[in-house]
């Protein structure tokens, strides 16, 4: 019952957004830079409309809505500054045309039509899910568009229409397993909701277990539950039974969560309740950040001392995250608010978009995919990230632990990472060299071991 009455109050928080947050886009149509779907009714010949992707309802709305907020924040200082000092893009207004997808995977696809065909967008920025992404990728490819994508992702892909400015596995997985791995533990549990981004991270996590370290089958543990899962008891149940096996045999035990959205709140709730903590039995997530640590209650203490895998946290100390997280507030008009890893990812894609603009003197979408290529940018992280021919970002790769004050203590920290798209603890057969998009020379169709250019069938 408990269970039910808190899915109920997180609803009733997802209703509350859903009631407020359009109308308040809808005051903004009029002489400002953003615009609701249902009144966009402006042409493209003064301005520059830019899509916004991003579930403002439903289960991941806590994840996606500061996201469309950090676009909307990017969008006004590009009107403000420009590139060159002249405000806007090529002379024009950029404007944004933002959608609510609502955490419904195929309406995505529909919503990313619509932006492109009826909207004309020139560039979309959206997704969360690995799911969302892999709903829209067929719209994107058959009309040619580009899609900037914000979150960390299962790799396996390489798409010429994607700019994947999340992590790849081997820039957050991989490096949290080692963390994890050179900190004694010797039992895994692979946790993750049931969709592709978790099954193929935690494939590529369960090989890499056991064949770069040598763990046993029987020391590694999966589970899998549906977005939105409230109960968690039985499967808490199972973890400390599976815990109970390691120490029996001097082994203990480590969490890596793949669990998205607002199925977390509920996990660490009843992971407190049994009793559980950090020091007992530590979880490492991989979609749990500032926003989602700041939509939890009072209840933040069950989470001190677990840890997260980014390649950017709040509490980076560099003058660009200073100007970063002072600007968002200003804009938002609240101190409070929190900035984490995608809104950076976005940041950091948005930046290289405008520049890419700017630099072919058009929005055409192949000469700005070629511009785009080794775009660099300073992060809020502090470190230059460039966009590599892979369409994957250089990243560092940091780990923090959670504190008393909702935010992340940095207890590991990279120099940048290149990105691999395909994982040989995937498919040994696949060569990420591969994945590269120099003109004329291009590659993002591979089957059976050939590299087929782009349009080729296969």
């Amino acid at each position: 019952v408990r269970g039910l009455e808190m899915k109920f109050l997180l609803n009733a928080k997802v209703i509350l957004l859903c009631c407020f947050t359009f109308p308040l886009l809808s005051a903004f149509v009029d002489g400002t830079p953003y615009i609701n779907e249902a009144e966009d009714l402006t042409s493209t010949k003064d301005v520059i409309k830019i899509g916004v992707l991003h579930s403002l309802t439903g289960t991941m709305m806590y994840s996606e809505t500061p996201l469309m907020h950090t676009i909307r924040m990017l969008v006004n200082e590009l009107n403000e500054k420009g590139i060159d000092g002249k405000p806007g893009l090529l002379g024009k207004t950029v404007k944004a045309v933002i959608v609510d997808p609502a955490s419904n995977w195929p309406l995505f696809a529909t919503k990313a039509r619509s932006l492109i065909v009826d909207h004309k967008v020139s560039v979309i920025f959206g997704c969360w899910t690995s799911i969302s992404r892999k709903s829209v990728l067929s719209v994107f490819e058959e009309l040619n568009h580009l899609l900037f994508y914000p979150v960390q992702y299962e790799g396996e892909e390489c798409s010429r229409n994607v700019f994947y400015t999340g992590a790849a596995p081997n820039q957050q997985a991989v490096p949290a397993t080692d963390f994890l791995y050179e900190r004694g533990f010797r039992r895994y549990v692979l946790l993750g909701t049931d969709y592709v981004y978790p099954r193929t991270t935690n494939s590529i996590l369960y090989n890499y277990l056991r064949y770069m370290y040598n763990v046993a089958v029987e020391d590694i543990l999966t589970i899998y539950t549906p977005f939105g899962h409230s109960d968690w008891v039985g499967i808490v149940d199972k973890i400390l039974n599976f815990q109970i096996v390691g120490i029996a045999s001097n082994k203990t035990t480590a969490v890596i969560s793949t669990i998205n959205g607002d199925a977390n709140t509920f996990f660490y709730k009843e992971i407190a309740r049994q009793g559980v903590n950090a020091e007992t039995l530590p979880i490492i997530a991989f979609s749990v950040g500032e926003a989602e640590l700041d939509a939890f209650d009072d209840s933040v203490s069950n989470l001190i001392g677990h840890y997260a895998a980014w390649n950017y946290f709040e509490t980076v100390n560099t003058s660009t995250n200073s100007e970063f997280k002072r600007v968002y507030r200003n804009f938002m008009q609240d101190e409070s608010l929190v900035t984490n890893d995608p809104m950076e990812a976005h940041y950091i894609g948005f930046n290289m978009w405008a520049r890419a603009v700017h630099q072919a003197g058009t929005t055409d979408i192949n000469a700005v995919r070629q511009a785009v290529y080794l775009q660099t940018v300073l992060s809020p992280s502090g470190y230059n990230i460039s966009m590599k021919t892979n369409h994957h970002l250089t990243k560092p790769v940091m780990i923090g632990k959670i504190m008393a004050n909702r935010k992340f203590d940095i207890v590991s920290q990279t120099d940048i990472v290149q990105a691999i798209p395909w994982s040989i603890y995937k498919d040994p057969t696949k060569d990420s060299s591969l994945c590269d998009w120099s003109f004329p020379y291009v590659c993002g169709k591979y089957s059976a071991g050939v590299c087929f250019p782009a349009g080729a069938e296969i």
